[in-house]
Formats: C-alpha cells, structure tokens, sequence
C-alpha cells in the first residue's frame, strides 16, 4: 500500500554487551555491574512454555562426573554458548539470578561466564550474590 510503511518484528537479542564488555578487561566492579543492570544468557535444558510467563524453563548445569561438583554456566552472548550445550536459552534478569543463586547456592560450587570464550571468568555464587547485592 502506497504511503505505508512495512513494519518489521524486532529480533529478540540473547546478549548483554556490557557484560561482554566487562568480561573482556575481566573487571569485577564492571561484572558486578552489568549482572545488576542487564540481562544474562542462561542455557536451558528445557524451554519455557511460550504461552505461560510463569514457566521459564529449566536451567542446565554441568555436574562433574569425578567430583559431583555442579557448575552453573552463564553467557554474556547466546553465539558464545558452545553448540555442545542443549541448544535453548533464555535471558534472564538480574532479579532471577539472584533468586537462582540464592535457591541453589548449597549445591553449586562456581559459576562460569563465556566459559568457551573469549574472555571467560569464574566466580563463587557468594560472589555473585554480594555483586549483585552492591
């Protein structure tokens, strides 16, 4: 039709650049700050129900098979999710996370971001809490 414009469906971006930024000169305070004001990448096990806001899906952890240690991977980026990891992911808020770690911290040992790269960083789930407490 003459005159109108054709509107387009924004993409939905799985990624936090101030994170990836952070992540990148490795820099705590910066870490600590977009964790408190920006979303995370979380891979999923299973996807949430598209048509229910409650169900956000479940998690993936990586449980180490000698020690039974449970790590919780974060992305500041759904393309620096290695392609080896269920292939779901969900971004979540600061308010999540910290809800997430605060329910499973007795049972995870780290938590790492970027993990495959290309500036990975690992932290305590106190750590991140405290961060995110800031």
């Amino acid at each position: 039709m003459p005159g109108k414009k054709g509107r387009k469906d924004a993409e939905l971006e799985f990624r936090n650049t101030v994170l990836a930024d952070a992540l990148q000169t490795q820099d705590m305070a910066a870490v600590a700050f977009a964790l408190r004001h920006g979303p995370t990448v979380v891979p999923l096990l299973r996807v949430g129900a598209r048509d229910n806001p409650l169900d956000s899906g479940e998690v993936w952890t990586y449980r180490d098979p000698d020690t039974g240690d449970i790590a919780l991977l974060l992305f500041s980026d759904a393309a620096h999710k290695p392609a080896t990891l269920p292939p779901g992911v969900a971004l979540q808020s600061p308010a999540w996370l910290r809800a997430f770690l605060q329910a499973h911290s007795d049972r995870i040992t780290t938590v790492f971001f970027d993990i495959a790269g290309p500036h990975p960083l690992q932290a305590t789930p106190a750590d991140l809490l405290a961060a995110l407490d800031l």
